[in-house]
């Protein structure tokens, strides 16, 4: 399928140049910005890159992902210029303690970029850019799904490949409610958000990323001292919740949520009081 880049004025196409221009600069952790008309899916392509020595900091970004995966193989697809489909090539130097962390810093950039992007003054008269009065409470779903309630705004994938990681990021950016994949998905446009022009959003995340990488970079990937699980909490809707977690082998863990750890976990009381810090695990909000 060819994609035209103005086959919907509504939804106008992505530009390399403008992009390259905004982020790529000497000292900055964007070292490339590539943007194809359509692929299977950026993270399979930034893995071959990775092969080729791609350096840190290489972004591809796609106007449709045909063959799309979020967390556990899970399908991830939306009609062309829709949404905002990326991949980011890292080579974070952290303890690999830590590098678990990748995932959920992406999630908090991500979250704390739409809030911001999203943000209206009290009169709703203007653009504002400040997180306090945000149109879309984009939160967290433990370790990195974007949520607006309970539905779902954008899915993160992190994929260990060599020595680089290879971050995807799936937001639905103009999806309406009849082209959703699922009911319980949304979009930025179904929420009403007052922007949802793809490029500065783009551009907004990867500066938000970057903000945190390089801190949690340069003080080693601790959590702590880097503000990042302070921030991730505040942001988890996960927490204090009534949680199903389904394990990758064994039976569900059921409890409540009550924090998540210097490690990244999530750490849940179960139903018989045992309180179990869980790494790996598909969670689902009990009403």
């Amino acid at each position: 399928m060819t994609v035209s880049g103005y086959g919907d004025l509504g939804r106008p196409p992505l530009h390399e140049g403008g992009l390259r221009r905004a982020l790529v600069r000497p000292g900055a952790l964007w070292r490339d910005v590539r943007v194809v008309a359509e692929t299977g899916s950026t993270n399979a392509d930034l893995a071959r890159l990775v092969g080729e020595g791609a350096p840190e900091g290489t972004v591809l970004a796609t106007e449709l992902q045909t063959a799309g995966r979020g967390r556990l193989g899970r399908p991830w697809t939306a009609p062309p210029r829709s949404g905002l489909m990326f991949s980011m090539l890292l080579r974070p130097v952290v303890p690999a303690a830590r590098i678990g962390w990748m995932p959920l810093l992406t999630g908090v950039a991500v979250a704390m970029a739409v809030r911001r992007m999203t943000a209206w003054s009290e009169a709703g008269e203007k653009f504002l850019g400040e997180p306090e009065d945000v149109a879309v409470d984009a939160r967290l779903k433990w370790p990195n799904d974007l949520l607006v309630g309970e539905r779902k705004l954008a899915g993160i994938l992190a994929e260990k490949v060599g020595d680089a990681i290879v971050v995807g990021v799936g937001l639905n950016v103009g999806l309406r409610e009849d082209e959703l994949p699922v009911p319980t998905a949304t979009s930025l446009l179904i929420e009403g958000a007052p922007l949802t022009d793809r490029a500065p959003l783009l551009r907004a995340i990867l500066r938000e990323f970057e903000t945190w990488y390089r801190e949690w970079t340069a003080l080693e990937g601790d959590p702590e001292s880097s503000g990042l699980r302070t921030a991730y909490k505040e942001l988890c809707a996960t927490l204090g919740r009534n949680v199903r977690v389904e394990l990758p082998a064994g039976e569900p863990l059921r409890g409540t949520a009550g924090d998540v750890d210097a490690s990244g976990r999530l750490v849940v009381t179960g139903e018989d009081g045992a309180v179990r810090a869980v790494g790996a695990g598909d969670v689902v909000h009990v009403r």
